[in-house]
């Protein structure tokens, strides 16, 4: 273990032992297993946070970019994008990721395909989209037979396993008209800003999420969640989450119940696990999504670290 990470380690131990004690007691995590397996997931957590700052800090190959190219990544695009100062393409690309997300098997042969718009051209850029939505949701109509196609693995991520290539050109066509009226991405950012007086990263993350749930199609909590965490890892809006946003959430929510009472079906609400988990946050210095995303891979396996990608 790096001693960065020996220090962390240690300060989290101590900061869920007194947490327990002073606050909140975790009867979830009485057990040494149990305990070491969460300790385990929000290190793992933040991790996966911080290697957002790693991979920009490198040089991405511009393959990355490409879609004709199997090394196609959009989060990576994102980045390029971003530091190309092609901040709206980067914002798109990152839709695009979160939308169809990484399938255990296929990659990000959906998004990459899409994008490229099955070879032909011109790609499915933001410009692109942004001005013809309709005859995207055309395009996608006429073609998803062709994305669907069993030869080659495909499909959406595991946090969109339940999703349809049925509803993308609908909910994609969604996402344009939530912010076109606008003129651009930075321009919504600055609406909000205008609109709530105030550029608090909490509160503009709040008034986003529930504006992005109320207009875009398909897109439920999760979604809304990692697209929203993702703008605000890469410096793409000033927005941070301030709850884990329990309301419609499954494996937070039962990992929450199991935290706090050591049964999933436990007699607490939504918005009494929220409120204590923002305390929990707070207490271990470590923000809202790291307890999110290691609450949701815990309760998978209690007692037994599992490393989970979505």
């Amino acid at each position: 273990m790096r001693p960065r990470d020996a220090e962390l380690h240690e300060r989290l131990t101590n900061g869920l032992i007194s947490f327990s004690r002073d606050n909140y007691e975790l009867r979830g995590i009485a057990d040494e297993a149990s305990f070491a397996v969460l300790l385990e997931q929000i290190l793992e957590s933040i991790h996966r946070i911080q290697y957002i700052g790693v991979i920009e800090g490198r040089n991405i190959s511009p393959n990355r970019s490409n879609p004709a190219s199997n090394l196609f990544d959009p989060e990576r695009a994102a980045m390029l994008m971003k530091a190309g100062g092609q901040t709206e393409e980067a914002c798109w690309l990152l839709f695009l990721s979160v939308y169809f997300g990484k399938n255990p098997r296929g990659g990000w042969r959906y998004a990459r395909e899409v994008y490229g718009r099955l070879g032909a051209q011109p790609h499915w850029t933001w410009d692109q989209i942004s001005c013809q939505p309709n005859i995207f949701r055309e395009w996608i109509g006429a073609n998803h037979h062709v994305l669907r196609r069993a030869d080659v693995p495909g499909g959406f991520g595991n946090h969109r396993k339940y999703e349809s290539l049925g509803r993308t050109g609908e909910a994609i066509e969604s996402y344009v008209n939530w912010v076109m009226p606008h003129g651009s991405h930075q321009a919504l950012v600055q609406s909000a800003i205008a609109r709530l007086g105030t550029n608090d990263p909490r509160l503009l993350f709040d008034y986003f999420y529930r504006s992005i749930r109320a207009s875009v199609i398909s897109f439920g909590r999760t979604a809304a969640f990692d697209f929203l965490t993702m703008l605000g890892k890469l410096d793409l809006a000033p927005i941070e989450p301030g709850s884990t946003y329990m309301g419609g959430a499954t494996g937070p929510l039962q990992g929450a119940r199991l935290l706090f009472a050591n049964d999933r079906s436990a007699n607490l609400s939504r918005r009494v696990l929220d409120a204590r988990l923002v305390e929990l946050g707070a207490h271990l210095d470590i923000g809202m999504q790291p307890i999110e995303d290691a609450l949701c891979n815990w309760q998978k396996n209690p007692r037994d670290f599992v490393r989970f990608r979505g």
